[in-house]
């Protein structure tokens, strides 16, 4: 059986904290399944938002060095 990276796993819960101002009980009740699409629709929010190439958005998708 393979574990989840710890550090990502905090990643993905700060990420989701800090834009839906959950706690941390709240996220990390969360499926796997349903944490990692939460941080995919936050990074695609935060893209269409500010579409600037010179002004980049915090996308969780970028910070962990691969495509979630």
């Amino acid at each position: 059986m393979r574990l989840y990276p710890k550090d990502e796993l905090y990643r993905e819960m700060a990420f989701i904290s800090y834009y839906f101002h959950w706690s941390e009980e709240e996220v990390a009740a969360l499926e796997h399944a349903d944490r990692r699409r939460w941080c995919s629709e936050i990074s695609s929010i935060n893209k269409e938002l500010s579409p600037s190439k010179d002004k980049k958005e915090k996308s969780i998708t970028e910070m962990s060095g691969r495509r979630i």
